[in-house]
């Protein structure tokens, strides 16, 4: 009885590992993924953040190679703004930047931005899609 339900176990174990994902820390071919960290002077910040939204939105619906604009600012200091950008390669990055509502932004929000720090980073789970 012990041997059977040993098998049983096994063969269950060995099907579930077979079946679950594996991460990989590299990502799809041709994805570019970045963090946007952007601290904006806080007598600037209303009006940055409606260029930024404007800028978001017309993105999103016009460009087929952003994948995602997801912008977020830290609770205790809202200046401190973060943005997830995921396009769907090198290419779509440099159309995206030289598209005229992100040149709008960026003339726009110069003088507003102390700092910025763009990070290139991988995805943890790059199979995962955004809904």
């Amino acid at each position: 009885m012990c041997g059977l339900l040993f098998r049983i176990f096994a063969t269950v174990l060995f099907f579930a590992a077979a079946a679950a994902p594996v991460f990989s820390n590299e990502k799809p071919a041709g994805l570019m993924v970045r963090l946007s960290k952007i601290e904006v002077r806080m007598e600037d910040l209303e009006e940055y953040n409606a260029l930024l939204k404007e800028e978001i939105l017309a993105s999103v619906k016009l460009e087929p190679g952003v994948l995602a604009l997801y912008a977020v600012c830290d609770k205790d200091a809202p200046n401190r703004i973060t943005i997830l950008e995921i396009y769907k390669d090198e290419a779509a990055y440099k159309r995206h930047i030289e598209s005229p509502h992100f040149q709008k932004y960026k003339r726009g929000t110069l003088k507003m931005v102390k700092s910025l720090e763009l990070k290139d980073v991988s995805a943890l789970i790059p199979e995962m899609k955004i809904k």
